[in-house]
Order: C-alpha cells, then structure tokens, then sequence
C-alpha cells in the first residue's frame, strides 16, 4: 500500500518519465451534475460577457479601469480614496475563499472558475463537436497528415482564435470600458495602435491558454490548488472515491456474488479516470489536480446503475465520513472562520452605507510659500481636490469660515459633475494682523448648490515679525 501510494503521488498524470507532457484526452462526460454545471456555467458566461455593456446609473456595471484609477462597481465610482473599502473587500474575499475550501474543497474550481468554464463548456465542447470523443480525438492527434486532418485543425483553431479574440475584448471591456473599446474597434487602425496590440496580445494569451496551457493552468500554475493542501481537512467536503466499500476492485461478472468473492463495489472500468479532465485516478485520494469537477461523479453513478449496484460510491463526502461514516460536522475551525467572515462582512456593509459622497483634500500649492500685498494682507495659494461620488451636478462655492479673509478662485464659477473630481487653485488673503506667530489656523466651507458639503482645516502661514 506504501509503495502504491509512493508512486501516484511522486509524479502527475500529465507528464511521463522522460519528463515529456502526456496530453489528456477528457471522455467526453454526461449526466446529472454535468447538466447542472451546464447551467451555472452558461449563466457566468451570460454575465461575464454582458456586464461591460450593461449602464447603471449613467455608468458601466462593472469596470477596474486600473490606468485611470476609475473603479465601477454596479453603478458607483470608486476613487483613489476609497481605496480602503476595496482592501477590506479582498480580506473579506480571501476570508471567505479559505472559509468556503475548508468546507467544500475545491468545487470552485470545478463549477464557477473561469478557466474551468470555457475549457470545459466552451473549448472542449467545441472540440467534441469537431475532432469527436476521447478516442477519436487521440486517434486524429497520433494519425498522419490527412486533408481530413488539416481540415479538422484549421476549422478548430480559427473557432478558438475567434473566441479568444471574444474574450479579450470582453476584459478589455473592464480595463479601459466597453464606450473606449467600441472607438478602438471602429476608429481607423493608426488611431489606437496601443489598443489594438493589446487586444491582439490578449489574444494570444487566451489562445495558448485553451490551446496548450489547458489542464497545467490547474495543475502547476494557479496557486490556488497548493493552497488546498493547507486548507483542507479530514472533515472538508470533497470529491471523493469510498474506499470502505469500493475495495477490493474486481471486474463485473454478472450473476456473481460480490462479497463473497471478496469485491468491493468498484467494478475497475476506469470510466472515473478517462472522464477526468486533469487525468487523475480519483481513487488513489485526494489530489492537488483534482478540481472536483464531478465528472467522475456521473461516470460512476452511470456504470453502478448499469450494473444494479447502489449509487455514490464516488460522492461528495469527507475523509472521516468515508472513514468513520461522520456527517460534516462543524469543527471549531470553521466556527471561528465563520464569526470572523460575518464580522468582516458586517463592517464592510457599514463602511459602505456611511460612505461619504464627497471627498475634499486642500493643501498647499507644492513649492509655493506666501507672499505680501501692498495693502499689508498675505496671501497663501491652495489647490482643492474635490472629488464628487453622487450622480448630481454641483455649483461649488468656497467660504471662509469666521470672516477671517477672502478666498478668490482662478475660475469665476467651479463646476463640479456627477461622478467626477474637480482640481482647481485658489488664494486665501488674511490680513498680516491676524496671524498668531506667522500662522493661521483656518477653515473653508466647502459648498454645492449652496448648501455645505464639507468642512476642510487648512493651515495659513505667513511671516514672523
């Protein structure tokens, strides 16, 4: 048993001996939960390719416009300034994937990650309808170059270039936003070379991802499947093969009695190995490859109908439920992980309902000191950074406080947009008499439509006399 374990778990299905890839050839998988994974998946891909081109509020459902520092959210812009919220909102989501591993293990992976979803639902489906099943498929990779062959190739790789093109324009979508992107499409090709290289440079990445990449994007690059390892315990929820009443393996005969044979309830077909779109051999345990994707599931729960034995013998189930036949229990592991999730959702929801409209940050002209009028006052030059998160329009005045001098702005009038930030200089006059030790303490009503929106301290210096 040592040694059988030694040897699965010393290499991964996808490379051989000499080091060299072995390409996986997935049976093509069919049942109950791949049916349900069919719609999940079309549904996430529904949303990821509308939710560019979709307005709320005036704006873009969703954009991470990075280069601008612009970031769209259902609606509402977030700013620079709100750059807390999006750092609790991480700690929540890291929170919450650790919480949701140690509980289910890797059905993310299998059900709502994107690379799972197009390779699986969209490139590989594609590949079945043209190069046909598993056997098929290897057949045509090992055969000679026939013009059925090159046929075949040439149809396949302009659909998947065409999609990978689909997809990076759709994530350009959320970088620069979809109104950018269509004047990039349309405008002549001189006009945004930059634009149109990055769309071919995703491209290409998408391409080489479903293309080459494939299964190793699970297996050796995503950091994700090392985390499981520290993640998961006895008690996780996982794909797993029961061992207890699978063993011993033994070929099906039919009118044979199992258990007194000395079988277990695996019928040794491998249906649960060529269905696996990574390669493994679910019985071997739990593996880093494993992205639960439940294919495995189906295929055995078809043959174990076919031959009159009881479901399940693959499932959803922990190490102890297998083991000690436990149901999930709720360790004080994920207790605490639970308490400190709601926690952080609770001050994330209460960060963002008293989250301020309007952020203002007045300093001082950078390198600008103060200087005299001839009629004795002294004048400091500031610059007002006002940024406006409502969809509201604002005529915006500055005041300063207890009369103490006069603001006067570059611009007659300061306009201020929905969603917008607003940068403008202005000078504070104070009269020399009013300064305590060469300075000043001030404040600076800062009002929209008439009616205050902030109230800035700002310090006034001057000379020492």
């Amino acid at each position: 048993m040592i040694e059988e374990e030694d040897e699965y778990r010393d290499h991964i299905a996808t490379v051989n001996e000499e080091g060299k890839r072995v390409w996986i050839f997935a049976k093509k998988p069919k049942g109950p939960l791949y049916n349900k994974r069919k719609i999940v998946s079309y549904f996430l891909l529904l949303a990821l390719f509308s939710a560019p081109h979709i307005k709320f509020r005036g704006e873009q459902l969703l954009l991470f416009n990075v280069i601008e520092r612009k970031f769209v959210l259902f609606g509402n812009i977030f700013w620079p300034q709100d750059l807390y919220l999006f750092a609790l909102t991480l700690i929540v989501g890291v929170v919450f994937v650790i919480l949701f591993t140690i509980i289910y293990g890797r059905i993310f992976c299998g059900w709502m990650c994107p690379q799972t979803i197009f390779m699986e639902m969209v490139f590989r489906r594609i590949e079945y309808w043209i190069d046909g099943d598993f056997t098929h498929q290897r057949k045509l990779k090992n055969g000679p170059w026939t013009w059925e062959k090159i046929r075949k190739r040439i149809l396949k790789n302009s659909i998947f270039w065409i999609i990978s093109f689909l997809i990076a324009n759709t994530f350009l979508a959320y970088i620069v936003g979809s109104d950018h992107l269509w004047e990039i499409q349309t405008d002549p090709v001189g006009k945004h070379l930059g634009g149109l290289i990055a769309i071919l440079v995703f491209t290409t990445i998408f391409y080489l991802v479903f293309v080459r990449l494939r299964e190793q994007v699970c297996t050796t690059i995503c950091p994700y499947g090392r985390l499981q390892g520290v993640l998961l315990d006895p008690n996780s929820m996982v794909v797993a093969y029961d061992y207890k009443r699978g063993e011993k393996r033994g070929k099906f005969k039919k009118g044979e009695d199992r258990k007194a044979a000395g079988l277990g309830d695996c019928i040794d077909c491998n249906q649960c190995v060529h269905v696996c779109p990574t390669g493994i051999d679910i019985r071997n345990g739990t593996q880093l490859e494993c992205i639960n994707c439940t294919a495995c599931i189906d295929a055995c729960d078809s043959m174990m109908e076919g031959v009159g034995l009881e479901k399940g013998l693959v499932r959803f189930v922990s190490e102890n439920g297998i083991k000690n036949r436990t149901p999930f229990q709720w360790t004080r592991r994920v207790k605490s992980y639970t308490a400190l999730l709601g926690g952080l959702i609770v001050v994330l929801v209460i960060l963002l309902v008293t989250r301020r409209s309007f952020e203002t940050t007045i300093l001082r002209q950078r390198g600008s000191t103060y200087q005299i009028a001839g009629d004795g006052n002294v004048s400091n030059i500031f610059e007002i950074d006002l940024a406006n998160k409502t969809h509201d329009n604002y005529t915006v005045t500055l005041e300063l406080e207890g009369r103490v001098g006069k603001i006067e702005t570059a611009v007659h009038t300061l306009k201020l947009k929905s969603q917008s930030e607003l940068k403008e200089r202005f000078v504070i006059e104070v009269p020399f008499e009013k300064l305590e030790k060469g300075k000043k303490i001030l404040y600076i009503r800062v009002k929209g439509n008439g009616k205050e929106i902030e109230r800035v301290k700002v310090k006034f210096i001057g000379p020492i006399l």
